[in-house]
C-alpha cells in the first residue's frame, strides 16, 4: 500500500502565529525545516545536515605538492620498541 500524497488538515493559531499539525505519514526527519512559498503553495522541506564528506566533495583538487614528512626519519625497521 502506498503512502498518501494528500490529506485535509486544519489550521490553528499558536500565539500570534498560524500553525498546522503535521500528520504522522508526512513527518520530516530531524528537528529543523526550510519553508518557502511558490505561488500559492507553501512548501516545507527537511534541512539537509552537513557532513564532512559533503563539505569535502565541494572542494576542488589542489595542485600543491605535499612535503615529504618522512625525510630525515630513520626507517621503521631500525626503530626499537
Amino acid at each position: 500500500m502506498s503512502e498518501p500524497t494528500e490529506r485535509h488538515v486544519h489550521l490553528f493559531k499558536n500565539g500570534r502565529n498560524q500553525a498546522i499539525r503535521i500528520p504522522r505519514e508526512f513527518e520530516l526527519p530531524g528537528d529543523e525545516a526550510i519553508m518557502h512559498k511558490e505561488g500559492n503553495r507553501l512548501i516545507i522541506e527537511p534541512v539537509k545536515k552537513k557532513s564532512l564528506l559533503g563539505l569535502l566533495s565541494t572542494w576542488t583538487p589542489s595542485d600543491e605538492e605535499f612535503p615529504d614528512v618522512d625525510q630525515g626519519l630513520p626507517p621503521l625497521d631500525d626503530v626499537e620498541l
